[in-house]
Parts: C-alpha cells; structure tokens; sequence
C-alpha cells in the first residue's frame, strides 16, 4: 500500500507507519545525545502514552534514565486494508526499540478513563513492576465517560462570559480570515471541567495509593498550556482554562493524598507546540505559527522531546526547579518572555494571507502537523510500497 495524507479539517485520517517509526528514532537519537540525568526515575507510568508528551515522557524516561514503563493508551490498530492510528505506529515503534535496548516496558490499550484499565494497570504493576515512582497524566479526549455513573461528559472549545471575535489562520483554505466562537454556558463549562479537568488524574492517584503500588517519593506531574494574551480569549481565560485551573485543585488533592509517601505532584506549564489537540482549538495555528518564526530566529524553539527532556533535568528531579506562582513546574519560560511576546505579537496584527509565508512559519507548522502522522519525516520514501500492519504487545 502507498500511504499519501488524508487531511480532513483539522485532522490527518490516516498515518504512516515508517513515517512514525522515523519520527520516533528522531525522538529517542535526541534523547541518548543529551547528558545522563544522575537522578532520575525507575518505574514510571504513562497515562496517554503514545503521542505528544506523554511519548516523549515515555522516550525520556526509558532512553534517559533507563526506566521500566507502563504506557496507557487508547488507539486504533491497522487493518490489511486500512492504516492504524499515529499513536499505534508511535508505540509498535518505541517498543521494538525498548525491546532492542533490553528496557522493560508494557502497553495498556482502552479507556483510561475506565476503573478497568486502572485495575488492569494496577495488576500489572504488582505482577512486573513492584513500585511506581513517577506517574506522568498526559490525557488528551474530547469525551469523558463517568466510571461510576456512566454519565458522558464533553468539552468544549468556548470563551466564557461574552463571545469572541478573532483573526485566525484557516488552515483548510490557507489564508487568514477571522473566526466567531460563541461563548460558553454554564453546563459546557462544566462539562470541560469534567473532560479536561483533574478528576481522573486525582482517580488515578488514589487508585494506585490503595493499591499501595505508589514508591515513597512517588512524582506525579499533569501537563497544560497555559499561554498569554493573545491565546487567552480561547483558551487560558475559556472553557479549556478552567479544566487547567482544576488540574491545580487535583494536585492539591494528591499532595494531601500522598503525604504519607512524601509524594510530590505539580502541574507543569509547557510550551505551545503542534499537537492533534492544539490543531483543533482556534487561533492556535496563527499564534504557533508566528511564534515558530519568532523562537525559530532566536534558537530558543523546543519541540516535545525537547521540552520534556529538560522537564526531566530541570524540575522533576532538580533540586532548584523553576516554579511559578501556583507551584506549577515552568517550563514555558522561553516562550513567554516579554519580549518573545511582543514580536509575537506584532506579527499576529500584521500578517494577512498575502504575507503568511513571510511573516510567520506556516510551512514548518505544516511540516509539525504531518510528521504527527508520520508524513514528511527525513528519509523516509512515501512512494514505497508499505504494510500498514504493526504489532504491539499490549493488554487490553
């Protein structure tokens, strides 16, 4: 089968699966470049394991640290006729190259939201692991389902309290044009906070505390963008930003939870980056393509794996870590200096469709967004006639 794109919107339809096993071992080649963390943890659970940060995490830690990993995840497998999901190429890629390094690691594939793949994560652990002593929350889904009343939650992409007007880059017709989100009511809101908010991470937690597989000293970290003025119409002062501000109430929770153990868990504010979640909020494909061109030109741009992995040296397991007024892990220090915001900014007002290429970074936005389905990756041949079958040895 020759694999093209199949862009639909906002989402790519399809997925390249030596595209995405490129991409991986771009992942991990930057991971083993980088100087040997002397801490560092030893059993780590990823919680959304197979794309974005949680796979980063997931590289990190074992190309990193050399650490046993439990992945969670919930994707879609290949059929002869029909190619699986991205991160079903990314994980049957990161497992053979854990299994060639000799570094143990097991995938859970199902609901995480779930008390059964909780359960079936728990068994696992006791049965391989012993104890976890890093738990990484890197959830991303648009639906909920309530483990104990089967209530579905969903979120919302909203503004609260007046609708906005905004510019924005439609990336289906490549020009800039503007776009109306009516706002939020209080039942979206709280649908969102439901969805995207901490409840399950702190579920998780206290699951895994029961259970008593939780190390003493066990970390926890959730992630979140939290952005500046120019996002914060749609995003950090919106629905999604009341989910984040409830993932700070969870850490809380946990802390208090964990305190027997000494536990530690904080929120960590990363970069904006291209993700199948960030392409899919408005304004965000303007603003992250204006800031590449920004970034790019002062050498200060970071990708997942390379955020994550200074996450790692940084802050979890620094013992000066950059925390801002919350206490989250500040991670996104780079990009929201003053002045990085600014030239954002001033190419945010300036650009219009005539000037897309010149003003901002469009082509390598582009780029990002393909290489998460394992499209236009470095040496990989799209011509070649390939399998669109991939295993992985996952429990489900």
């Amino acid at each position: 089968m020759v694999i093209k794109p199949k862009i639909r919107g906002f989402i790519c339809t399809n997925a390249h699966p030596v595209g995405c096993e490129a991409h991986v071992k771009e992942q991990i080649s930057y991971v083993k470049s980088q100087a040997t963390n002397e801490t560092g943890p030893k059993n780590v659970l990823v919680i959304g394991a197979s794309t974005g940060y949680g796979l980063a995490s997931r590289i990190t830690a074992t190309f990193g640290n050399n650490a046993s990993t439990l992945g969670i995840f919930f994707e879609k497998p290949p059929t002869e006729k029909k190619t699986g999901s991205a991160g079903w190429y990314n994980t049957a890629a990161f497992q053979k190259a854990a299994d060639e390094a000799g570094v143990y690691s097991k995938n859970i594939n199902g609901d995480a939201f779930s008390h059964e793949i909780k359960a079936k994560a728990i068994e696992t652990i006791k049965a391989d692991m012993g104890k976890i002593d890093l738990v990484i929350y890197s959830l991303a889904s648009p639906r909920r389902t309530d483990p104990d009343t089967g209530e579905v939650y969903s979120s919302t992409l909203k503004p609260i309290g007046q609708s906005v007007t905004t510019k924005n880059l439609n990336t289906s017709k490549r020009v800039i044009d503007s776009i109306s989100v009516e706002a939020a009511d209080e039942a979206e809101i709280q649908g969102t906070i439901d969805v995207m908010g901490g409840a399950d991470w702190e579920l998780w937690l206290n699951a895994l505390k029961e259970a008593d597989v939780l190390a003493q000293g066990v970390k926890t970290v959730a992630y979140t963008y939290i952005g500046k003025e120019l996002t914060w119409p749609i995003y950090g002062k919106a629905t999604i930003g009341k989910a984040k501000e409830d993932l700070d109430r969870a850490a809380t929770a946990i802390n208090a939870a964990t305190a027997s153990l000494e536990g530690q868990a904080r929120v960590t504010s990363l970069n904006a980056v291209v993700t199948q979640a960030s392409s899919a909020i408005p304004i965000m494909p303007l603003y992250i393509s204006a800031m590449f061109k920004v970034m790019k030109a002062d050498g200060t741009y970071e990708g997942c794996i390379e955020q994550i992995s200074n996450l790692f040296k940084e802050n979890i397991y620094s013992d000066t870590p950059r925390l801002d007024e919350q206490g989250r892990f500040r991670q996104n220090y780079k990009e929201l200096e003053d002045s990085v915001q600014q030239r954002i900014t001033d190419v945010w007002h300036s650009v219009d469709t005539d000037t897309i290429d010149e003003m901002t970074d469009y082509v390598g936005y582009h780029n990002e967004f393909l290489k998460l389905f394992g499209f236009n990756v470095d040496g990989v041949d799209y011509d070649e006639d390939v399998s669109p079958l991939a295993e992985i040895n996952h429990l489900s």
